[in-house]
């Protein structure tokens, strides 16, 4: 059995994934796992926030239900749907068949044979390897009505489906909400969760992070890359670089055989860490060259 007896047997837990954390984010996964209690991570894109999810769930083998959200979704969507299809099949073979007794039919077409089960109601589902890890990603992509049926679920983890009850988890889920923070979430909804603000690892954690994700990048490598990430993000970009980023940089290095950087280098593989055209332009030229030797210079200082 997985040991979550300490902040430190969960920090273990989910280095042994892959995912390297602070003893701050560590201490709030304990918690929420220790109390039952939802996880809000908040911070940019590609800092981690969804990867701990699948860490957590792959470390406790637990199944892992991922409601992505998006602008105009809704409870029904985000919960259940009737199998419409299915449904007027079953209704044109009674007919056909004489045995369209209304009753008996309606009970019929309104139960689990036609029910399509979606994110959260799995997530209420019991499971023989125990209560799985719900993540709800990006939320700050929906709206407030989402928000104020999602405030509900969380409260008492059950749904009610009109034509079939309510159905409450026998065990609740582990929940992660995630936010890209494009808007503020309603207070509510936090005062639910515990919540942490994943920011940017500092030089140190997140060498260790592309060790354990990419182990085989040279070590001269993985601290140029770093150093020159790290020095990227205190340029004015419109999108600065994640963790996400700097392993997929690595990767690509790698796959050129790359041994060192050099402006060259990097005018060619920009694409891998800059996702907007305008930050790359800014990177033409004299430009990458001074970032790399001020990323050279803090390796040596």
């Amino acid at each position: 059995m997985t040991d979550i007896s300490s902040i430190d047997a969960v920090q273990k837990m989910l280095a042994d994934q892959g995912y390297v954390c602070g003893r701050a984010l560590g201490t709030v996964v304990f918690l929420s796992l220790k109390l039952g209690r939802p996880l809000f991570l908040e911070g940019e894109a590609g800092v981690g926030k969804t990867e701990i999810a699948k860490a957590l769930a792959a470390a406790l083998g637990r199944r892992l239900i991922r409601l992505q959200c998006y602008e105009g979704l809704d409870a029904s969507t985000a919960v259940y749907e009737w199998n419409f299809a299915a449904q007027m099949v079953a209704i044109r073979t009674a007919e056909a068949t004489g045995e369209a007794d209304r009753k008996a039919l309606n009970a019929e077409l309104f139960s689990e044979e036609f029910l399509i089960e979606r994110p959260l109601l799995q997530a209420l589902r019991p499971d023989e390897n125990g209560a799985p890890v719900l993540l709800i990603d990006e939320l700050d992509r929906t709206d407030a009505p989402f928000e104020a049926f999602l405030l509900e679920a969380l409260s008492d983890f059950q749904v009610t489906i009109p034509e079939m009850g309510t159905i409450t988890a026998p065990e609740p889920p582990i929940v992660i909400l995630t936010s890209n923070r494009t808007r503020e979430v309603h207070d509510a909804l936090k005062r639910r969760c515990l919540y942490h603000w994943v920011d940017y690892p500092d030089f140190e954690r997140e060498m260790d992070i592309l060790t354990a994700r990419a182990p085989e990048a040279a070590e001269a490598l993985s601290r140029e890359v770093v150093a020159f990430v790290q020095r990227l993000r205190t340029e004015d970009l419109f999108k600065k670089p994640g963790v996400a980023e700097t392993i997929d940089w690595a990767k690509c290095l790698l796959a050129l055989d790359v041994l060192t950087l050099s402006p060259e280098v990097i005018a060619d593989t920009l694409g891998a860490v800059l996702k907007y055209q305008d930050d790359i332009a800014k990177l033409q030229g004299s430009e990458a060259k001074r970032l790399l030797d001020e990323a050279r210079a803090s390796l040596d200082a």
